[in-house]
């Protein structure tokens, strides 16, 4: 597939709209949650005239907060409040107690007393402990509740969980990565699927994925200073370039390599690059319901939105490796990945193609356009039998996921910038209603670090 020359259209970025489920680069969450810039951190000012799919320079990512170690703090606390009672054999030991009584009386198991003494003793004699592998699906399926930015949360009971802790060597991790993106495609009927890896032990620290997602498309720079491809994936695809892959055939739509580093008792280990077999790589070529032209134009996308650099946090032990999906709502690929301008930037191009006016914004012609894009991808989602949902369905979700937690007298917390959608926000009902945000574990969360080595930033070193 070619570049797109750019005819028309002004290079400007788009402001912050209330997207649902568009992460940015470093704040995502088992939907998809991928692809958002939260508000004031976009780079302001034009990007350069250059074909969509190209971007002239890459921006440094600012710093999200996260879990910078390995235990869990305490919550509330300081660290000018810090006791010797903080001290990580302690910290952790709390967080282990306040995960098990969750469960235990969620799951109305009766006292929690003995399993946490038998944890109390494990850290003593070891410095962690070990869930078990009904603890572990719990902890992964309400880390999934608890996330405040995705909108696709009515599930989450739903979750399979696949317990690979055994799994440490990267080639291991590069398999059952791909066995992961197998079983939750499903042949197109995408199910909401995590594979957890080995956790950190003190000492010996889990594998790493450096990919954001397990499947990414590469972005190849080129010496006018754009890409070929998708920008986001810049740095990542050159660290790959620079440790032997040898690049995809240089379309928009190259697969990106896994980048993993394992865990096998070599900490110094570098990373190394494995090539996702064809079959675990499920793709939708988009098509339009009316303008048969569209196809032509080559557009694709996944089908399985697996994040793959997060960690899950359950009671105080990071698991850093942990592939996670759900499925996709058409406009993180169609309002997002395909048109931001930072990342395949298609509206001037499209809005070419369809004839409207750019002269001026007061035409709505990204508008008409992004509407066109977003229908070729549930029309080509839905034709292919691939699961996808739209955000109208997913808005009424969202509501009825908030009206069980409330019955059940849990309070949801939610960052309205995310739950709304990137297009028609107000025509949502989840539009017309406030959120609070409430940081609870377990949990997805982002540690600096990784996001670095998503950048490809981080060198060879696990940190």
């Amino acid at each position: 597939m070619r570049d797109f020359p750019r005819g028309t259209g002004q290079g400007e970025r788009f402001g912050d709209d209330g997207s649902a489920r568009h992460p940015t680069p470093w704040a995502e969450g088992p939907g998809g949650w991928l692809d958002r810039v939260p508000a004031g951190r976009r780079a302001r000012g034009a990007t350069p005239t250059a074909p969509p799919y190209a971007i002239g320079s890459r921006r440094t990512q600012p710093s999200v907060p996260g879990l910078g170690g390995r235990l869990i703090p305490v919550p509330g606390r300081s660290a000018a409040s810090a006791s010797p009672d903080d001290s990580p054999p302690y910290a952790l030991l709390r967080a282990a107690a306040e995960f098990l009584t969750l469960r235990h009386t969620e799951e109305r198991l009766g006292d929690p007393a003995r399993r946490i003494a038998a944890a109390r003793t494990e850290i003593a004699e070891t410095g962690t402990y070990r869930h078990t592998t009904e603890e572990l699906t719990f902890g992964a399926r309400v880390a999934w509740r608890n996330a405040n930015r995705c909108i696709g949360r009515l599930y989450w009971r739903s979750l399979c969980v696949r317990d690979r802790r055994d799994v440490r060597t990267a080639e291991d991790v590069a398999e059952a990565s791909a066995d992961h993106l197998r079983e939750a495609a499903g042949e197109g009927r995408i199910r909401a699927l995590i594979t957890v890896f080995a956790p950190d032990r003190p000492g010996r620290p889990g594998p790493r994925i450096w990919n954001e997602q397990l499947i990414r498309y590469a972005g190849y720079a080129r010496p006018d200073g754009c890409v070929t491809g998708d920008p986001r994936n810049v740095g990542l695809t050159a660290l790959a370039r620079r440790l032997g892959w040898p690049g995809g055939p240089g379309t928009p739509f190259d697969v990106l390599p896994l980048v993993i580093q394992g865990a096998d008792g070599r900490p110094d280990d570098p990373p190394r690059w494995f090539t996702l077999p064809k079959d675990a790589v499920l793709e939708v070529e988009l098509a339009h319901p009316e303008y048969t032209w569209w196809r032509s134009l080559g557009l694709r996308w996944h089908a399985v939105p697996a994040l793959a650099n997060m960690c899950l946090e359950i009671g105080g032990i990071c698991y850093p490796a942990a592939p996670f999906n759900g499925w996709y709502m058409g406009t993180e690929i169609g309002a997002r990945n395909l048109a931001d301008t930072d990342r395949y930037n298609l509206l001037p191009h499209l809005a070419d193609r369809l004839g409207l006016d750019t002269r001026t914004d007061r035409s709505l012609w990204k508008d008409r356009a992004l509407v066109e894009l977003n229908r070729s991808v549930l029309h080509s989602f839905d034709r292919a039998g691939v699961t996808v949902t739209d955000h109208h369905t997913e808005s009424r979700r969202f509501l009825t996921h908030l009206g069980r937690e409330e019955r059940k007298g849990r309070r949801v917390g939610a960052d309205w910038s995310w739950i709304v959608p990137p297009i028609s926000g107000s025509a949502t009902p989840v539009f017309h209603r406030t959120y609070e945000t409430v940081e609870r574990h377990p949990a997805y969360v982002h540690h600096p670090e990784a996001r670095a080595r998503a950048l490809g930033e981080a060198g060879g070193t696990l940190v």
